[in-house]
């Protein structure tokens, strides 16, 4: 049996503006929250497969900030 559970939201404008009032910038702030929504999902992966999932999540964010 397999079971398969999606989320999908926002970054809230409160979790972006906590961060940036501790010096990140604005694609930094949202690179962590979208890497600690993450987390959990790529720490179950091989270490070849984390790896990768973490660079193609960077790279997709590139220029989505902004």
């Amino acid at each position: 049996v397999m079971e398969h559970e999606a989320s999908v939201s926002k970054i809230s404008e409160e979790q972006l503006f906590y961060l940036m009032s501790r010096g990140m910038s604005e694609a930094e702030a949202a690179s962590m929250i979208v890497t600690g929504f993450i987390e959990p999902l790529v720490k179950e992966l091989p270490m070849e497969y984390a790896v990768e999932m973490n660079r193609l999540i960077e790279l997709q964010m590139e220029g989505s900030i902004g």
